[in-house]
């Protein structure tokens, strides 16, 4: 039965010979089929099915695969130049700071600087 997010035997055909031979093809077909899985749902790689094996040999060898430029070679070869349409962001490493997420500033110094543009405009008065 072919899953939801599986490759088709058509699309396989287009990119198989594109894929390191580490193994067996088999292996890079359903890890394929994990890395679709994983753009279509946006999941954490944790929750990645355990069909698809281990969540961090899937990772490890996305990474691999990401650093060797084999997605890029199989985003030319079936469409030309990469798109940003076709970005695969893994945002499971992507860092924030505590501000942009709306936290209160509780720094003494950002009280400070508030008051600190009335002081110069002050000082600036006093001296003309």
């Amino acid at each position: 039965m072919l899953h939801r997010h599986a490759i088709t035997d058509e699309q396989w055909a287009l990119i198989k010979g594109l894929l390191p031979i580490r193994g067996r093809r088999a292996k890079n077909r359903l890890f394929v089929d994990a890395v679709l899985w994983m753009a279509k749902t946006g999941a954490p790689w944790r929750d990645l099915p355990e069909r698809y094996g281990s969540w961090n040999s899937v990772f490890r060898r996305f990474s691999r695969w990401s650093k060797s430029g084999v997605w890029a070679r199989v985003s030319q070869a079936l469409g030309g130049e990469p798109d940003l349409d076709q970005l695969i962001l893994d945002t499971t490493i992507v860092r924030a700071h505590v501000h942009a997420a709306g936290a209160k500033k509780t720094n003494p110094a950002g009280r400070r600087n508030k008051h600190w543009g009335a002081r110069e405009v002050a000082s600036a008065a006093s001296c003309t």
